[in-house]
């Protein structure tokens, strides 16, 4: 059987049509609604601005967000390969 469910998507007042995994619906609605809200702040904000703009502002301040999240886990996972790799020394002496 076929997991796969056709949507409609409305991305900064553009209806965007996809076939997703029923499983990931919700997380892409769920995106369309945060960009859709991060462009009405802009377009509340800025009303001399093109819609282009506030879709490339509100990509930009996600992937800044992103990249932020990544460092975190980066950086917690690093100590925790360190700790690992101590103990492995320690019991190797």
């Amino acid at each position: 059987m076929d997991d796969k469910l056709s949507i409609r998507v409305n991305v900064a007042d553009r209806y965007y049509p996809l076939k997703v995994e029923r499983e990931n619906e919700e997380k892409i609605r769920k995106a369309a609604r945060m960009i859709n809200e991060k462009v009405l702040q802009y377009k509340q904000k800025y009303t001399d601005k093109d819609v282009q703009d506030f879709l490339a502002m509100a990509s930009l301040q996600y992937v800044i967000k992103l990249t932020e999240e990544e460092e975190k886990l980066e950086n917690d996972y690093l100590p925790d390969a360190l700790n690992e790799l101590i103990s492995k020394i320690d019991s190797a002496l």
